[in-house]
């Protein structure tokens, strides 16, 4: 049977003559590859494994497009803050939602509990406190001068704090409603508000990005400057361990600290991928029930910088290390699991991670279908809930693993209309479970209706051919289905393609000057220069008859110093091959003026040639470049591109110089002399007394323009001509010298 789809699959791929002779292989096997694609009560871990998750369910959606904030109430339901009605909806078990209270104001960030079942409620812009009772009876608590009411924390003595801006002023405002500024940050905004183990306030702003701890006095101590501009969320855990999520301003610079990234773990065999049950539920930390805190509204957030957030741990003992360095993904929210895993809720694809181990690696629980997960929490139960934004819903993940899974890949881009080989994968099934593997193809690059359907599931994991319809695009898709307590899991896709064979070009030609050649960057035992391969016979014929090179598309030469060398050309040339196919080259040449071109070189492997120009007479000539992809595909497939140079002077006959003449101009002695060139313009004249230095002198025309030039030399005094030394220099560097001394009979 293998034998059999593997003679399907190489007659599928060999079949036309306009393809390219090798495959190309698209692997998704690591994290980084498989996060690129869309899931479904999927996860992915750090190894690049790829198995059921949590099952995800919707347990409200509202009609607010910006949900900031979700804190459990005690009858089993959930208070969520919204925006842009400024609305706090109460969400019962069963996910049926009410307004619980409407303010007037168009933002609701931070919600904390109140006694007797109630909750306070920061809202913005205009910001505002309210106290509104169980039976959701509201009023105004406090009301300071600050335009934002961004986060809010109580205390075991139940003073509230508030976390304000835009002047970083956090407020201690007593049962009564009576408050005060605690603590001025210097900063723009206090983001989000905790407590340590020991009762010590803790804050997290914005410009600067910083993290600090203030005294029931009020004397502050920062625990943490990250180079990010934002602390969008702190969360402390059982063992005092404090949790910070750090952003970047949009159009905010990368941070300039160097990444703290642990070390890659090495695969694992997948024999020895376990199975077991994931269970999800969220653990109380030492600041969540006191604690009620979202991030700004969306044109806060950090979206898309070099470094978009971070996740830092700081120690009791005060020692802060770099957990998790983001390149895509945004933090907003933090929470644990009881286990000690920490989740984080992340933008802008709405992905939840886990955080886990010793060192901790992410591992991708679960994907939402929204753009920002802005709150963890919990409900009465210990089950996760996250509140999201864009749009705005409130999600329960189960503890439960999901029964079935799906994950669409990303699309590829095969170039060009490509034909399709076999698809493979490596998974561990349990019995009872299952992997099911489809593809499918279109000529556009957002799957849509005009793409096939897909395919029937592929019956042999070692290898089927692919059935989609040759395209310009592939995805595949994989259903994994959980047996008894079991998962499968799956760890490798691979998909061959061969693309139609493209013409490689030649798209430059670079001609230095005459006699710039360029030593070998490392020593290999061939000749010193750079694309020089001598000029014995043997060396000639060996060149002439040499097979085809490795060079792949767009390599450029690998060039040492500059050096001079006369006689010597150097060609560089840019070649291309939209299927990065291998390349050789030839160079040839002809005289302007001929029709027929001559070869120089062929079999080049190098896009670079040197050329000993004394073999030729001087004159005008033309370079030509031709390309072959003939390394990567079969002979009656390759093709050939080509690009003729401009034209170029080589002239390796130095100027003449003729004293004419010798004569007396009162105190003066005048050497008269011509500069004569057959092939290239004069371009300079100097002359040196008695081996002094050289000085230029200037044609009676004033520029040195010409093949030929006349030149006047007046020396003061009775200077002896004899002693005069002439050095005349054509365009292509050539050069002579003369004595200054006429003819007899010119004198």
């Amino acid at each position: 049977m293998k034998r059999t789809v593997l003679a399907a699959v190489v007659l599928c791929l060999a079949a036309g003559a306009t393809y390219a002779a090798l495959p190309t292989f698209w692997q998704v096997s690591t994290e980084a590859e498989f996060l690129q694609g869309e899931v479904e009560n999927l996860s992915i871990d750090s190894y690049g494994r790829l198995t059921l998750g949590p099952a995800t369910t919707t347990l409200h959606e509202s009609n607010a497009p910006f949900l900031w904030t979700v804190v459990p109430a005690s009858d089993g339901s959930v208070f969520v803050g919204s925006g842009n009605e400024g609305q706090v909806f109460r969400v019962d078990p069963a996910g049926r939602g009410a307004v619980f209270f409407d303010a007037e104001e168009l933002e609701v960030h931070a919600i904390a509990p109140a006694p007797g079942g109630g909750i306070y409620v920061g809202t913005s812009p205009d910001g505002k406190i309210y106290r509104v009772d169980a039976a959701g009876k509201s009023e105004v608590f406090f009301d300071p001068p600050d335009r934002y009411v961004w986060s809010l924390a109580v205390d075991q003595g139940g003073n509230v704090f508030a976390g304000t801006g835009d002047k970083g002023v956090i407020y201690k405002i007593g049962a009564d409603g009576r408050g005060a500024p605690f603590y001025q940050t210097k900063a723009t905004h206090v983001m989000t508000l905790a407590f340590d183990r020991s009762g010590r306030l803790l804050a997290g702003t914005e410009s600067p990005g910083r993290v600090f701890q203030i005294d029931p006095g009020g004397k502050p101590f920062v625990l943490l400057d990250t180079p990010y501009s934002e602390i969008r969320a702190l969360r402390v855990d059982a063992q005092g361990h404090i949790y910070v999520a750090a952003v970047s301003a949009r159009g905010a610079p990368a941070p300039e600290r160097p990444p703290i990234l642990a070390p890659e773990p090495p695969p694992p065999p997948v024999a020895s991928v376990s199975t077991e049950v994931v269970s999800i539920t969220i653990a109380g930390d030492a600041s969540s029930a006191q604690v009620g805190g979202g991030p700004p509204p969306p044109p806060r957030p950090a979206v898309g910088s070099a470094d978009s957030g971070a996740i830092y741990r700081i120690l009791p003992d005060g020692v802060s290390d770099l957990v998790w360095q983001m390149r895509e993904d945004v933090p907003y929210a933090l929470a644990f699991e009881p286990n000690g895993g920490v989740l984080v809720g992340t933008g802008s694809k709405g992905k939840v991670y886990r955080l886990a181990g010793d060192p901790m690696h992410p591992t991708l629980l679960t994907r939402a279908l929204v753009q920002q997960v802005t709150s963890l929490g919990s409900d009465r139960d210990g089950r996760v809930l996250f509140a999201s934004s864009n749009p705005g819903k409130v999600f329960r993940l189960s503890a439960e693993r999901a029964d079935r899974g799906a994950y669409i890949s990303d699309v590829r881009d095969a170039q060009s209309i490509a034909t399709w080989g076999a698809i493979k994968w490596q998974a561990a099934v349990p019995p009872g479970t299952r992997v099911e593997v489809s593809t499918r193809s279109g000529n556009t690059r957002t799957a849509d209706e005009t793409w096939s359907d897909w395919s029937a599931p592929y019956p042999d994991e070692s290898g089927s051919p692919i059935v989609s319809p040759r395209a310009r695009y592939l995805q595949w898709r994989a259903v994994l289905t959980a047996g008894r307590d079991q998962s499968p899991v799956l760890t490798s896709v691979t998909a061959a393609y061969l693309q139609r064979n493209a013409r490689p070009r030649v798209t430059s030609i670079t001609i230095h000057p005459p006699g710039t050649v360029f030593q070998r960057p490392f020593p290999t035992g061939e000749p010193e220069i750079a694309g020089f391969e001598g000029e014995t016979p043997e060396r000639r014929a060996a060149a002439q008859n040499a097979p085809g090179g490795t060079t792949t598309a767009s390599q450029q030469p690998a060039l040492g110093r500059r050096t001079y060398q006369k006689g010597l050309l150097t060609f560089v040339w840019r070649a291309e091959d939209d299927n990065r196919d291998q390349m050789i080259y030839e160079v040839l040449y002809r005289r302007e003026g001929d029709t027929a071109w001559k070869s120089l070189r062929r079999g080049l492997e190098d896009p670079i040639f040197v050329w000993d120009t004394t073999s030729v007479p001087n004159g005008r000539y033309l370079v030509e470049v031709r390309t072959s992809d003939l390394p990567s595909n079969a002979p009656d497939a390759a093709l050939t591109g080509s690009l003729e140079s401009t034209t170029f002077e080589i002239d390796n006959t130095p100027p003449v110089v003729t004293v004419t003449g010798v004569r007396r101009d009162g105190n003066r002695t005048v050497l008269v002399f011509d500069v004569r060139d057959g092939d290239s313009a004069v371009q300079k004249a100097e002359y040196s007394l008695d081996g002094d230095r050289w000085q230029t002198i200037y044609p009676r025309d004033g520029i040195a323009d010409s093949r030929f030039e006349q030149f006047e030399l007046a020396l003061e005094g009775n200077a002896a001509v004899r002693g005069v030394i002439i050095r005349a220099t054509d365009a292509l560097n050539n050069v002579t010298s003369a004595r200054g001394e006429a003819p007899a009979g010119r004198r």
